[in-house]
């Protein structure tokens, strides 16, 4: 069923190259694949298309599947292919660089495609009322921005009516969570053109971010975990011993000096991890040894890629390198699955995990990378929790498992990661004394629990739809006096409740009550407390609490007792 409804979301791109055609008929065609929950075609239009434009499309697309049109394969020579698409130079381009002297293509109707399939056998296979025309988008052909934007046209595609319906509202509903939007309204972070991919912090931002770095740093300090600090900038050299210069460099920026040297803004933390292991001679009894770091990098992503937090230029992670001997591996792991499950626990988030292999371009031996894949098989097959293989997936120095979570909308993002590496400690001749006085090469595990940083935070913003637990909110409790004659008290509960380190908010505009407990409740914060006449003759707060309403008075001593517990739970 799953691989007929892909032939059904491909035969479609080819529907709609088609239906732009006869309307179009100056287009000339680029690519147009199946994808996850549909489909795409990017076209070069001789005009630009507007949002309305695409309903006409679509009626066209159901008047030639109306056809019973068929789906005829058939395997062409170059030269006759060059021919058939002599009017299509996006076309040309790809029969020019197909490997081998012949060529497939697809016929449905009148429209031909350069395509090796495979599609659906007739149009009669695809129900007009389960696929629809979503967005147009600009896309630089085959990727690359030294090549012409062409239009994307999206469009949505289901076996069912139903499928269609439910994943159109869940698409509203990420509309209203999309966290570039929330991140505006409630004031957490922006961005400038100036500084493309890299947020600005904004207050209240700032705060949940110091919150998550704080507790991730209170809970490794605990774990045994000691923090480092290292240069933002390094000569070339040191990416040149790690192995990053040749299978890295083209996502850094660099900088060449006066001198003719060259540096690098640093896209990650393990170089410098293990420059720090290697200052001084180290024995068997430091291992494990936990290195953490959570130091800013920068990574150079094709503008085109960018998406608010979700993919930056700069960015965090709450990073750590932990050196220890093979025997260990197990048991260290056992270690970081268990924060793992404390930390996702805590924002009630599922999660899985994927085991990423030896990718084509790798460092180091088979035979390694092997016995390093192994190891992790065996691990995630006694974690007993659920993991999926992809092979390829791994860093170019070693296999690594990702965290894969999902969110209230169901669906599944990456995460932090765990890499098992063999290779680096290698190129960085790193050893340690054994206990028996031998030198020996130490493992290192490189692993994130967050990610990065802001992309956590981007993700979690949509998750809670921007209502943060109260331990992470940068507002936990709003005060709002019924009129003017109240603000001295008002000011007074705002005074105690800071000395007890709860973020307050005292709403004190010249507003009308609603008005203030309305824009108040916009911005989600946890607790709004109301104070008039009763509240002060009982020195006592109205407490409305999110999602559940006017909750009562209760005594000031009471409500402080009450949302400090949740704070320290995290709640």
């Amino acid at each position: 069923m799953e691989n007929n409804i892909d032939k059904i979301r491909h035969s479609l791109a080819h529907v709609l190259a088609s239906a732009v055609l006869e309307i179009y008929s100056k287009t000339k065609l680029g690519m147009g694949p199946a994808v996850e929950n549909g489909f795409y075609y990017d076209f070069d239009l001789p005009k630009s298309l507007e949002p309305s434009d695409l309903e006409k499309i679509e009626e066209k697309m159901k008047g030639i599947i109306s056809k019973n049109q068929k789906f005829i394969k058939k395997d062409v020579t170059k030269l006759a292919a060059k021919k058939l698409f002599k009017d299509q130079p996006y076309k040309l381009e790809l029969i020019k660089e197909l490997p081998g002297k012949n060529v497939s293509i697809y016929a449905n109707g009148d429209f031909t495609d350069l395509c090796k399939g495979p599609h659906i056998k007739n149009t009669s296979e695809i129900k007009p009322n389960t696929f629809k025309l979503t967005k147009i988008a600009g896309a630089y052909w085959k990727g690359s921005e030294k090549n012409k934007m062409l239009t994307r046209i999206y469009g949505l595609a289901f076996q069912t009516e139903k499928e269609l319906s439910d994943y159109i509202k869940m698409l509203q509903e990420v509309e209203k969570r999309d966290h570039r939007k929330l991140g505006q309204k409630l004031e957490l972070y922006m961005f400038h053109e100036t500084a493309p991919g890299m947020a600005y912090w904004l207050p209240k931002g700032l705060i949940i971010f110091n919150e998550l770095v704080n507790f991730w740093r209170e809970e490794h300090q605990k774990e045994g975990y000691q923090e480092i600090k290292s240069p933002l900038i390094n000569k070339k050299e040191l990416y040149q011993i790690s192995g990053h210069w040749d299978h890295y460099k083209e996502n850094m920026f660099l900088s060449e000096t006066e001198e003719g040297e060259t540096y690098g803004l640093k896209p990650m933390n393990c170089p410098n991890a293990m420059v720090v292991y290697e200052s001084r001679p180290r024995s068997y009894k430091e291992l494990p040894l936990r290195l953490s770091d959570s130091d800013t990098l920068h990574r150079f992503e094709k503008s085109g890629t960018l998406n608010g937090l979700l993919r930056v230029r700069e960015f965090s992670q709450d990073d750590a390198h932990i050196f220890v001997k093979e025997e260990q591996i197990e048991e260290e792991y056992n270690r970081i699955l268990a924060i793992i499950k404390k930390f996702y626990s805590i924002f009630n988030i599922e999660y899985s995990f994927r085991l990423g292999t030896r990718p084509k371009d790798f460092m180091g031996d088979a035979k390694s990378w092997s016995k390093a894949e192994l190891a992790l098989k065996n691990i995630l097959e006694k974690s007993g929790k659920k993991y999926t293989i992809e092979k390829g997936d791994g860093s170019f120095y070693g296999p690594k498992i990702d965290i894969l979570m999902k969110d209230s909308l169901k669906r599944e993002w990456q995460m932090g990661t765990i890499q098992l590496d063999f290779q680096i400690p290698k190129k960085f001749n790193l050893k340690y004394i054994d206990s028996d006085g031998k030198t020996k090469t130490p493992v290192v595990i490189h692993r994130v629990v967050y990610g990065s940083i802001e992309r956590f935070i981007g993700i979690l913003t949509e998750h809670l739809a921007g209502a943060f637990p109260v331990w992470l909110s940068p507002v936990q409790a709003a005060i709002v006096p019924i009129s003017e004659k109240h603000g001295d008290y008002a000011k007074k509960i705002e005074k105690e409740l800071k000395e007890k380190n709860i973020r307050t908010e005292l709403r004190n505009e010249n507003e009308t009550l609603g008005k203030k407990i309305r824009e108040a409740e916009m911005q989600k914060i946890p607790y709004l407390l109301v104070v008039g006449d009763k509240e002060i003759s009982a020195n006592a707060v109205s407490i409305r609490e999110r999602g559940k309403g006017d909750i009562g008075a209760v005594k000031l001593e009471k409500f402080i007792e009450k949302i400090t517990k949740e704070i320290q739970e995290k709640k």
